[in-house]
């Protein structure tokens, strides 16, 4: 099964897509769609849809995970990720795919087996667990590339 996950930002929106069969895991590719704070906000959310479908018409998956709203402080900032999750929930469902949704505790208790382990804790466990000779950069694609190992670790692989 391929696993697309998503690290979802209006600045930058990591995506990693994964092949697993629930145990093992390989990568396909990885990557973060980055936007320009100059840029008019729905121009930002413009180009996230795009590059994400671009990415989704090169490489095809068929589940989606996506980590989910947690607390922000920031009221401003909680309502732009809001906009650029909304944008990648859309590309999901217009391409058909199921569309799962994880906090970052359970990321991180699907990975590391700790919900409050550190980011460095995540990231050299995705290294390990998809076999990689260094951590995947940016960090948003090593957080998404978490969100996909998350999936495959809930068994819900279908």
């Amino acid at each position: 099964m391929r696993i697309l996950g998503i690290d979802p930002g209006s600045e930058s929106t990591g995506y990693g897509i994964i092949e697993s069969d629930g145990s093992r895991h390989k990568v396909v590719l990885y990557g973060a769609i980055r936007t320009c704070p100059r840029q008019l906000f729905p121009e930002r959310l413009l180009q996230i849809y795009q590059e994400l479908t671009a990415v989704l018409e090169r490489e095809k998956a068929q589940v989606m995970a996506i980590e989910g709203v947690f607390y922000a402080a920031n009221v401003k900032s909680a309502l732009k990720l809001g906009h650029a999750r909304g944008v990648a929930l859309l590309v999901g469902a217009q391409q058909g795919l199921d569309i799962y949704e994880y906090s970052p505790l359970e990321i991180k208790s699907a990975v590391v087996g700790y919900g409050r382990a550190e980011k460095r804790q995540v990231q050299t466990m995705v290294r390990f667990l998809l076999q990689l000779q260094e951590i995947p950069s940016p960090d948003d694609a090593s957080d998404a590339l978490a969100v996909a190992i998350c999936h495959a670790h809930r068994g819900k692989m279908g």
